[in-house]
């Protein structure tokens, strides 16, 4: 039986995607740690969120050019625990040509790179595809559960589909050569129904 309300039929979609992505993360004895969900602070470490360098420090060299992103998560300096105990803490880090960038984009990357939330802002689901744009040949991060795309050039900004604002940026520095969150999320992170 096809379900005919379109409405209905896009909620379910969203409940089926959400639940397969938070499946595939493991649960982490971190998760329960004080601290683990509390939002990125100033000085945080960045962190290999998965991979065979999973929880190891991102420096600014385990990025390339143009791609592909990293995800990571922070990192509290002091007490080692990684905020992963929330999926709204998870970021994409994607190292661009500073030249390429507009002027609020660079002011918040550390030599080119940028960091902005995984979570859509249309239904959170985790923007996690690095494609070409339709209307240029630069590539631009997709969430491929409603095709939602964001210019990382351009602060996040919406380039298509129905995500009503950008991703939340996360300001970065570098300190002792890795990355640093610079200060927290400007803007909201996720979508309104992600809190």
């Amino acid at each position: 039986m096809v379900c005919q309300d379109p409405v209905r039929r896009s909620l379910l979609l969203t409940a089926l995607a959400a639940g397969a992505y938070l499946a595939g993360k493991p649960a982490a004895a971190e998760e329960d740690q004080p601290g683990s969900d509390e939002r990125p602070q100033k000085g945080d470490f960045l962190v290999h969120s998965e991979g065979e360098h999973a929880d190891e420090i991102i420096k600014p060299s385990d990025l390339t050019l143009g791609g592909p992103p990293v995800h990571a998560w922070p990192k509290d300096p002091q007490s080692s625990v990684i905020r992963k105990g929330s999926r709204l803490n998870e970021i994409v880090l994607l190292r661009l040509d500073p030249g390429e960038l507009d002027e609020q984009s660079r002011s918040r990357s550390a030599d080119g790179i940028v960091a902005y939330s995984v979570v859509c802002t249309h239904a959170g689901c985790p923007v996690s595809e690095w494609v070409k744009a339709a209307e240029t040949d630069k590539k631009i991060l997709k969430c491929p559960c409603h095709n939602s795309e964001f210019n990382p050039r351009e602060s996040a900004q919406v380039v298509f589909g129905p995500a009503p604002r950008r991703l939340a940026v996360l300001p970065l520095a570098i300190a002792e050569g890795s990355l640093t969150v610079a200060a927290p999320f400007v803007g909201k992170v996720g979508a309104q129904q992600a809190g």
